[in-house]
């Protein structure tokens, strides 16, 4: 029978979707969200997409930075603050959400299948911050859960980068990819991209959270492989009209780490990354129904010149 359930970070757009999910299937749902400012956002954005009934509350959990530009310790501290309350509580079953990027070898230079046995060095210092950080936080989380012995359970969810539709005008993580091109940005660099659709991982978690068979298990939720370079034409061609200012043109290899070096910080969290390949829903309409989303939201500003 379904009782409640702790959704951390219910601004982001997995766990925002994963409360509205939750709240369908008739769990009663609490959320964190950085400050209590923030709950607006999290109720306006499940409100779309589910029916909230008095059934979700939230806390704002004490000593978080909002500011600060290093992602590796609060990572880590993050994950493990949240399970030394679940296991404090009596949880039945502690879910985290990682990255599939976690689960691979760090140069993808040889083809074939992954699966989640695998765990990314994170020694290796092509990694980029945001790569890094999941992949220290994993393995402590696992290593805090060998040394408890009460009856909480771990499962871990390894989603790829995560496209479909969002249920407002935020851009963040891999939708801003979507989004850049929309606004008429130049190509980017030549990425290789395992595409997940939000609503497999609404699916995902749940099971994770529910099923006795996924109890110490990792799930990677990936999809199709797809090139950034191949985002543009399924834009281009699935939106018609609205899609005619998306470039087509791809930054080469050499310019993305030539602007890193001179012009772009940014850059210089990617450059690693160009042209490697990530071992393998259709990636095109999950995308399609991403920018068709931000479209209606407004989240992009179309140059005026190519609206229709």
């Amino acid at each position: 029978m379904p009782g409640l359930v702790l959704v951390t970070g219910g601004t982001g757009d997995i766990a925002g979707r994963c409360v509205a999910e939750l709240l369908r299937r008739g769990y009663d749902v609490r959320t964190t969200v950085r400050s209590p400012g923030r709950e607006r956002a999290a109720l306006d954005a499940v409100s779309t997409v589910a029916d909230l009934a008095g059934r979700l509350d939230f806390a704002s959990p004490p000593g978080v930075s909002t500011g600060t530009p290093d992602l590796l310790a609060p990572a880590r501290k993050g994950t493990l603050r949240v399970l030394r309350a679940a296991t404090a509580a009596g949880v039945r079953r502690a879910v985290a959400t990682s990255a599939a990027n976690t689960a691979s070898p760090s140069s993808h230079a040889s083809e074939g299948v992954t699966d989640e046995t695998p765990w990314t060095d994170p020694k290796d210092p092509a990694l980029i911050p945001c790569r890094r950080s999941k992949t220290l936080a994993e393995p402590a989380a696992w290593a805090f859960m060998r040394g408890h012995g009460g009856p909480t359970e771990p499962a871990t969810v390894l989603p790829g980068a995560v496209f479909g539709p969002v249920p407002t005008a935020d851009t963040a993580g891999s939708v801003g990819i979507v989004a850049r091109m929309l606004s008429g940005a130049p190509g980017g660099p030549r990425i290789g991209l395992e595409a997940a659709d939000v609503r497999d991982l609404v699916d995902v978690h749940p099971g994770a959270m529910t099923s006795p068979a996924a109890a110490g298990e990792r799930f990677r939720a990936t999809g199709e492989f797809v090139w950034t370079a191949d985002l543009p034409w399924f834009l281009r061609e699935g939106l018609g009209e609205r899609g005619r200012q998306v470039p087509t043109r791809r930054l080469p290899d050499f310019a993305v780490r030539l602007g890193a070096r001179f012009r772009d910080p940014a850059l210089r969290e990617i450059t690693p990354a160009p042209g490697r390949r990530p071992r393998p829903g259709p990636a095109r309409e999950t995308v399609l129904d991403c920018a068709g989303s931000l479209l209606a939201h407004g989240a992009v500003r179309v140059p005026a010149a190519q609206r229709p």
